[in-house]
């Protein structure tokens, strides 16, 4: 059976930690930001975790489980 192949989209939105955790990006940052407060703007700028069921979908499509 062949190697299964990354799914390119998820490995563009997911990056994987050294300790194994699987970030992503917070929605709401592309456009429309001139109404939204700085600090709003500075904390959707951080990382966040994938949890729960999700981690576990976007795991496999990077083939990582």
């Amino acid at each position: 059976m062949p190697k299964m192949k990354t799914h390119r989209g998820a490995k563009a939105r997911f990056k994987v930690t050294g300790s194994g955790k699987l970030m992503r990006r917070h929605q709401g940052k592309n456009h429309l930001l001139q109404k939204k407060s700085s600090g709003r703007k500075r904390r959707l700028a951080n990382e966040a975790e994938v949890t729960g069921g999700d981690r576990d979908r976007a795991l496999r499509l990077l083939g990582k489980r």
